[in-house]
């Protein structure tokens, strides 16, 4: 089992940032590779960043230069930070751990004003 918690969502205006944050705990040995998804109002849940072994990322097409996933030394907490957010940005952001059935967070809110 893997417990994954986040934090760090809220409302800002557009150009703004927000940092998310995921903390996991439980069996956490293996866990490479974790993400955030996203779903927005009335949309499918869709990737947004994702941090594999070794550093190595990869980004949707349409956060590519503006966020930026990254991971903690003791590889238990993964952050988004998200930068000059625009409001197609608003959505319920998931935490996930790609680990034995795949595990996710909560959510938590991102609103972006216009």
């Amino acid at each position: 089992q893997v417990q994954l918690v986040e934090s760090g969502g809220g409302l800002v205006q557009a150009g703004g940032s927000l940092r998310l944050s995921c903390a996991a705990s439980g069996i956490i040995v293996g866990l490479n590779t974790m993400a955030w998804y996203r779903q927005g109002p009335g949309n499918q849940r869709e990737l947004v960043a994702r941090t594999i072994a070794f550093g190595n990322t990869n980004y949707a097409d349409s956060v590519k230069g503006r966020f930026t996933i990254s991971r903690d030394g003791a590889r238990n907490t993964v952050f988004l930070q998200m930068n000059s957010l625009k409001p197609e940005d608003t959505a319920v952001y998931y935490c996930n751990a790609e680990i034995g059935p795949g595990y996710w967070g909560q959510g938590t809110q991102v609103t972006v004003s216009s």
